[in-house]
């Protein structure tokens, strides 16, 4: 029974052992191998390893990946103009050179990344310094990214860190300024609109005044034309009448008292004071030519 026991924990222990021995390499992390406390070697490859067992040799873990500093608030920064501007942007990076950056932050992520930002932040400063807040936000964006990626690439290589890519996400006023830039805009369109209108205004009057000026050389000429066919046409019918009264006079004559008596009588409330042998009745009195009238 004793040797049974005595196996099992000789067996156990041998595992042990062999488990403290082996370890495995991640295609995503970078494994460091510490011999008493000093770094013995560096894996990138990703496999089954012996080492070993502590506290001879350890092992740590890093991470391989591409990772990400992103602020969260966008950092304020002053421009040439002496304007203050809010800048938002990120920063792909990832290690380079694993024993370096052991030796930089022990590992520790989080400090890595604190570095990192601080780099980042003295190269955004750097570059925006030196430009106005036209260039920033849109004339020279992609040369700011250039020197700054530039620039946090060289401070990063010093620590092991290895940078991908520098990008700014949002380049803003700070509130104060984005008012102020709002009621320019705001103004400037107000005057654009103002301008428009008075422009519209003016040409819309020079279009009535044409309208109304062709409107009345139109009724004119058309006044002008309908007279002259009047014309016309009154000395036609003058022509006609005279030719045919011409062959009757007295029957003209008759007529024309016709006209005149209707003219005169057309309305019961009419008096008129007359002298009754005038000739006026003459075609009332049975001397006339066509003939007495008949009471």
């Amino acid at each position: 029974m004793n040797r049974i026991v005595a196996a099992l924990i000789a067996g156990f222990i041998a595992i042990m052992l062999l488990s403290s021995t082996v370890f495995v390499v991640d295609q995503r992390k970078y494994a460091i191998v510490f011999a008493l406390g000093e770094v013995k070697e560096v894996i990138s490859e990703p496999g089954l390893y012996f080492k070993l067992p502590p506290p001879f040799q350890n092992v740590m873990y890093l991470d391989k990946r591409v990772l990400t500093i992103d602020t969260p608030e966008p950092e304020r920064f002053i421009t040439a103009e002496k304007k203050n501007i809010l800048v938002d942007a990120f920063v792909k990076w990832r290690i380079s050179d694993p024993k370096l950056y052991f030796r930089s932050f022990g590992g520790d992520e989080s400090r890595a990344r604190n570095r990192m930002s601080q780099i980042v932040k003295a190269a955004l400063n750097d570059e925006i310094t030196k430009r106005t807040v036209r260039e920033v936000i849109s004339g020279q964006r992609g040369k700011v990214m250039e020197a700054i990626l530039a620039k946090v690439s060289a401070e990063a290589k010093s620590i092991g860190v290895g940078i991908v890519d520098v990008r700014l996400k949002r380049v803003d006023y700070v509130e104060q300024i984005n008012n102020s830039v709002y009621d320019r805009m705001k103004s400037e369109r107000v005057r654009v609109a103002n301008e428009l209108r008075s422009t519209g205004s003016a040409d819309s009057e020079k279009i009535r005044a044409d309208a109304d000026k062709q409107r009345t050389v139109i009724l004119a000429e058309a006044y002008r034309e309908a007279e002259k066919i009047r014309g016309e046409g009154d000395a036609k019918a003058s022509q006609v009448y005279a030719e045919a009264f011409g062959k009757n006079p007295e029957f003209y004559k008759f007529y024309r008292s016709l006209e005149a008596y209707r003219a005169t009588f057309k309305d019961k409330g009419d008096v008129m004071v007359v002298d009754p042998s005038s000739e006026f009745f003459k075609y009332f009195k049975g001397g006339g030519a066509a003939g007495p009238a008949k009471k």
